[in-house]
């Protein structure tokens, strides 16, 4: 019941968000063409995590999916908030990051551990949260794990 809150929290909130506050350009590249980079690159990892869970990309959401590469997170209400810790750890301050954090830390008081352990990560890796991912796409992933000290969550 509380994924299903949140998801459709979520579902009723997206197009607004990408509307008013996402002021960014779309990416305009599809999954085939991500698919197209060289394996090690970061392009490809994306085209990959898209196939695996059968998604497209989002116009002007694209990093977040790159965060979810980057962080080897998984697609989970309850990944998906540790995402978001993680984010808020490394410096990222929205406020539709603080309201997934604060109604996701309300509804899951049980993963409270896991949420502060991604914090720390976050909090630990360089700053990497406001890189222009679309310009990167062809940068081997270990590349910019190494140097952002990105670790999995």
């Amino acid at each position: 019941m509380r994924a299903f809150i949140l998801e459709t929290i979520y579902n009723w909130s997206k197009k607004p968000y990408q509307k008013w506050f996402k002021k960014q350009a779309p990416w305009d590249i599809s999954v085939k063409a991500l698919i197209q980079f060289p394996k090690e690159s970061l392009g490809f990892h994306l085209g990959c995590f898209l196939l695996m869970y059968d998604f497209s990309p989002q116009p002007k959401l694209e990093n977040h999916d790159v965060f979810h590469v980057l962080t080897n997170t998984g697609i989970s209400v309850p990944e998906e908030i540790s995402m978001q810790y993680y984010l808020l750890g490394n410096g990222k301050r929205t406020l539709y990051l603080i309201f997934v954090i604060f109604l996701g830390t309300l509804l899951y008081p049980d993963k409270i551990n896991l949420f502060k352990n991604a914090y720390l990560k976050g909090k630990a890796a360089y700053t990497f949260h406001h890189l222009d991912y679309k310009k990167l796409l062809h940068q081997p992933i270990y590349k910019l794990q190494t140097t952002f000290l990105i670790s999995s969550i």
